[in-house]
């Protein structure tokens, strides 16, 4: 069992993966190891998962684009229900990559994964009615300690797909989501 097919360095982006396990199915449904160790060891990934997340958001909601300032995280996620657009963004100083990202759309249908790596700025946008999203992590949380950039900055100039009938005024965003600071303000505090 397991035995995983792994996309390394996505759009150039090194250390950014696209992790798709294998699936098991017959008529009375599925059976997938959402996680192995072993497998990703085999593929070069050697993280040690700390805490796993869940959220559950409708249709429209948009998280992110968000990072860690002293304690940055590597992640692993994927979708359980539903479907949303997953974006990340490379802010990690010296990277040949700096300020680009990369997008993949994660469902309950294709059980695809994406390993998002420490340094980067981290979103999704809800494609479906309802999703829930779930993501391991290397580090624990700490309160205090996220920053984050504007989702339709056009400096970064994410190609968000919006949800069919939604333009990006009708988002749902969190507050603080509505008041990020810019990549040009990111950047003169680095």
């Amino acid at each position: 069992m397991g035995k995983i097919k792994v996309t390394h360095d996505v759009d150039g982006i090194k250390g950014v993966c696209i992790i798709e396990p294998a699936v098991y199915g017959d008529e009375r449904g599925y059976f997938t190891e959402t996680y192995n160790k072993q497998d990703l060891l085999a593929e070069g990934i050697d993280l040690d998962f700390v805490q796993d997340n869940q959220s559950a958001s409708k249709k429209g909601v948009l998280r992110g684009l968000h990072y860690q300032i002293n304690y940055p995280q590597d992640k692993l996620v994927r979708v359980i229900n539903g479907e949303v657009f997953d974006v990340c963004v490379d802010l990690r100083p010296g990277s040949e990559t700096f300020g680009k990202w990369t997008g993949i759309r994660l469902s309950a249908e294709n059980k695809k994964q994406f390993l998002v790596p420490k340094g980067f700025a981290h979103g999704f946008l809800v494609l479906s009615d309802y999703a829930e999203f779930c993501y391991k992590v290397t580090d624990f949380y700490h309160p205090n300690d996220e920053g984050g950039i504007r989702f339709n900055d056009p400096d970064i100039n994410v190609a968000w797909p919006y949800p069919e009938g939604m333009t990006e005024a009708d988002l749902i965003l969190s507050d603080k989501d509505k008041v990020q600071k810019s990549y040009k303000e990111f950047l003169k505090e680095q």
